[in-house]
């Protein structure tokens, strides 16, 4: 069988597309669930790099299997980069993808267009149990549009608008979002370093 790799989240539309940006790589993917760890680490840091890399060390020393976490979210410039680390806490606990989205919204009612401009940002962390921890990055710039479009994504995809697709990330299938999402992009470099470094 093939070597675990544990890709630490609850969120299955993020296991979804892990499994399919990472299909080639030759480990079995595990989830937290998967795995029976329902562990919850309060994300203290203050960057994305911060909060993947004190999750992956985490969840890696628990499981003893090398873990990939991300940690990701949708900066806005007219908000000054809010909600950034909060994006899943900016609306509150406990709340619906579609609620976080109507709140985002609705701080941005008095945002003109052509001042739209945001992006979403994915920091990757790849631990090693008791040993280094690796980051990726990735990007992904658009414009947050004044009503959500799309349902083929999951969290802020319906508020991304990408200008030279004309569409958002929601509305686009996911062979196109898995080329050029922020994840997508992070994902391609870990899979080098999974490849390069971990199969050998």
């Amino acid at each position: 069988m093939d070597r675990k790799l544990l890709i630490a989240t609850t969120n299955q539309g993020k296991v979804r597309e892990y499994k399919s940006l990472l299909k080639d790589v030759s480990f079995d993917l595990v989830s937290l669930t998967d795995e029976r760890i329902t562990t919850i680490v309060e994300e203290t840091g203050a960057t994305f790099k911060e909060n993947a890399g004190l999750k992956a060390k985490i969840f890696a020393a628990e499981s003893r299997l090398l873990t990939l976490v991300d940690d990701s979210g949708i900066e806005v410039d007219a908000l000054g980069g809010e909600p950034g680390v909060m994006s899943a806490r900016y609306a509150g606990d406990n709340v619906t993808d579609a609620e976080r989205v109507d709140y985002l919204l609705l701080q941005m009612k008095d945002v003109p267009e052509g001042k739209r401009t945001a992006r979403f940002r994915c920091v990757i962390a790849i631990a090693e149990p008791g040993g280094e921890t690796e980051y990726f990055t990735g990007e992904c710039e658009g414009i947050v549009p004044f009503r959500p479009a799309g349902k083929l994504g999951f969290g802020y995809d319906p508020i991304l608008y990408i200008p030279e697709l004309g569409k958002t990330l929601a509305e686009l299938g996911p062979e196109i979002k898995n080329r050029i999402s922020h994840r997508a992009r992070a994902a391609k470099k870990a899979r080098k370093a999974l490849i390069d470094k971990y199969t050998r």
